[in-house]
């Protein structure tokens, strides 16, 4: 299980160590993507395939309002790979989404982490709202009818 709050810094070139807890906890591979209100989910490999990629197998192409919302989901979706001195390149991608000039908050959320902008995640617990472009907390939301 995951848990704790964890602060960081992103160096100039968008490298990121993910603290040693966290990292044990997911056991390996890293998948990491677009989250909601403003943050990054991150999650170990067998829990993006078990609990995330399977549930997805029966959702209908049919359903447009899912299909959206896969698309944003998956369209973010990156592998983290650790370079030899245990730093991961967060792709340009998603450090623009989440915000993140330097300083990083990563919290453990159960089975998953979250990657959070300092700013952003200070916002959010003041209980500003988070204004992100898309919204991407409704588009995700539309996966819940699948146990997403």
């Amino acid at each position: 299980m995951l848990f704790g709050e964890y602060h960081g810094q992103i160096d100039d070139k968008g490298r990121i160590r993910i603290p040693a807890r966290l990292k044990s906890d997911l056991n390996g591979e890293v998948t990491i993507t677009k989250g909601i209100n403003g943050c990054l989910f991150l999650f170990s490999a067998n829990d993006w395939n078990e609990k995330i990629g399977s549930k997805l197998d029966s959702v209908p192409l049919s359903d447009i309002s899912v299909q959206r919302s896969l698309r944003a989901f998956f369209a973010g979706a990156n592998v983290l790979e650790e370079d030899n001195q245990g730093r991961t390149l967060l792709p340009k991608n998603l450090r623009e989404f989440g915000a993140i000039k330097k300083d990083i908050v990563f919290i453990g959320v159960g089975n998953r982490a979250e990657l959070w902008s300092k700013e952003v995640y200070d916002d959010y617990l003041a209980g500003k709202v988070t204004n992100i472009g898309v919204d991407y907390d409704k588009l995700f939301g539309e996966l819940n009818k699948y146990g997403v």
